[in-house]
């Protein structure tokens, strides 16, 4: 199957990362999405009040009525997570027919040359980039596609200072989530059995 890999630390999970995947799988026509939580991200700190296998157990949830699929590599491997390394990792676990497609953020283009064996990994890859920060396409000096999405302005870190802050983030959330976070107390709220 063509695939089509999502990384990061859905810390958690929001309705910006579902958008982006289906929105990427209908225009670029990739049969299979991966959501690849990263165990320890390479270049961004995370959140350490939950746990990376409570990360993962979210996204299984989070996916249940979804087309996409979660995948372990990463958490399973431990450590600081490598795409060059998940990449390989996927080839010998999967059929991937043709190269997958990797989706970054706008954002992330510049500092792709810092990323562990670039030059290595963006040989095995389709790179893919999606608007993050700009309607505007950032120039990219690397064989790529663009996703005409929308910028849905949610994020990870907003969504946890609002639980903390006691504001509204349940509907910026898949159902599957929103369940887990109160079910296991995560982010500073209060367990409850929904």
């Amino acid at each position: 199957m063509t695939t089509l890999i999502l990384g990061g630390t859905f810390n958690p999970i929001h309705i910006g990362h579902l958008y982006l995947a289906e929105e990427s799988m209908k225009q670029l026509g990739y049969e299979r999405v991966l959501f690849i939580p990263s165990h320890i991200p390479a270049h961004k700190d995370t959140d350490t009040s939950i746990r990376p296998e409570q990360r993962l157990e979210m996204l299984r949830y989070a996916l249940v009525e979804t087309p996409f699929f979660e995948d372990d590599t990463e958490i399973r491997r431990g450590g600081i997570s490598y795409m060059v390394e998940t990449v390989k990792e996927l080839q010998r676990r999967y059929t991937i027919h043709g190269r997958p497609g990797l989706v970054i953020g706008d954002d992330l283009v510049e500092g792709l040359p810092e990323w562990k064996n670039w030059d290595q990994l963006r040989e095995m890859v389709d790179l893919v980039v999606a608007h993050r920060t700009t309607g505007e396409r950032v120039a990219c000096p690397w064989r790529h596609t663009y996703v005409d999405n929308l910028i849905i302005p949610v994020s990870s870190s907003d969504i946890r200072e609002r639980i903390a802050d006691g504001r509204a983030y349940r509907y910026l959330l898949p159902p599957g989530a929103y369940r887990f976070i109160r079910e296991h107390g995560l982010y500073g709220t209060e367990v409850q059995t929904l």
